[in-house]
């Protein structure tokens, strides 16, 4: 199942790589590799739920917080985005109103 799955690397590859795609005669008629559907679904979903299950904790943060402005996450979800967008007292203290800001920020998100 998906938790033995190894994630392939360049070691993997063959030297001499071969590919051809079937064409079958009957759609219903597909001879596919031990009946397989599918095969790259679950590391590639299985990755996509960690985000999800952490935008999830993150709102729950917010509703006990009473956060009012819309979340708005993007990835990479690193611990500096949970934390902002958590939106409690402490990162209340770390904004700078608008009208001391001055000149370029010290980071820029790309």
């Amino acid at each position: 199942g998906p938790g033995n799955y190894k994630i392939p690397s360049a070691l993997d590859i063959p030297r001499d790589l071969r590919v051809s795609l079937m064409e079958p005669e009957q759609p219903n008629a597909l001879k596919t590799i031990f009946s397989s559907k599918g095969i790259g679904e679950p590391p590639l979903f299985l990755g996509a739920s960690v985000f999800f299950a952490l935008r999830d904790a993150v709102m729950a943060a917010r509703k006990n917080n009473d956060a009012k402005s819309p979340l708005h996450m993007e990835c990479p979800a690193t611990a500096e985005v949970l934390r902002m967008a958590c939106e409690d007292d402490i990162v209340e203290l770390t904004r700078i109103p608008h009208e001391q800001r001055q000149g370029v920020p010290f980071a820029v998100r790309i």
